[in-house]
């Protein structure tokens, strides 16, 4: 099954408050952007972003250039629903990430959780062009996988785990690494999953 429709059954089967990487609020985002400043008046776009309630919060707190990329429509529809009419001041694109081209690039760049699914050498290409061309000096990337010790598997699929030197090795030598902790994210049937960030900054 092609990933696209993996993720589409998913978010037609479930409701977003049923997957395991669902937050209520998603607080871990949040003390990642505060950690390097982040301001409303910068732009961001939100990698894997889906039925994630960040854009929500960042909409709360006055941010206004907010793009959302998920390779499930159903999963952007579900936000839509859920912010209403405040849906129209951000920008929602269907997009597979291995083969999505910006065309813009963004002060921040988040991404919780899509990156450890790229478990091919080439897809892993293609997300770092796509992120070459979202990104300029200066541009903050925060990506959050499954840490060392996490899961191997997620959604009945393979994922790469990932340590700070790991990811910094697959961005290559023009993000250095700013900040890097380890987060323990409880599922909503109360499992916990072992969580790596890492905050980089384009030179």
């Amino acid at each position: 099954m092609e990933p696209g429709d993996h993720w589409r059954e998913v978010y037609a089967a479930r409701r977003p408050d049923e997957v395991s990487w669902f937050q209520a609020s998603p607080l871990p985002s949040l003390d990642a952007l505060a950690r390097i400043g982040a301001k409303p008046s910068q732009s961001l776009v939100d990698i894997g972003g889906g039925a994630s309630a960040l854009v929500d919060a960042l909409l709360d707190r006055g941010w206004h250039d907010l793009t959302v990329v998920d390779i499930a429509a159903p999963a952007l529809a579900a936000s839509q629903a859920r912010l209403g009419p405040r849906a129209e001041a951000v920008v929602w694109e269907a997009a597979d990430i291995r083969s999505w081209s910006p065309g813009r690039s963004f002060d921040l760049w988040h991404d919780r959780a899509a990156f450890h699914f790229l478990t091919d050498a080439a897809d892993r290409a293609a997300y770092r062009r796509a992120l070459d061309e979202g990104t300029h000096a200066g541009s903050h990337v925060i990506i959050a996988t499954f840490a060392l010790d996490g899961l191997d598997k997620c959604s009945g699929l393979p994922v790469r785990r990932y340590d700070a030197e790991a990811m910094a090795a697959e961005l290559g030598r023009d993000f250095t690494l700013v900040a890097d902790w380890h987060e323990a994210h409880l599922t909503p049937w109360s499992t916990e999953q072992r969580f790596q960030w890492a905050i980089f900054r384009r030179g």
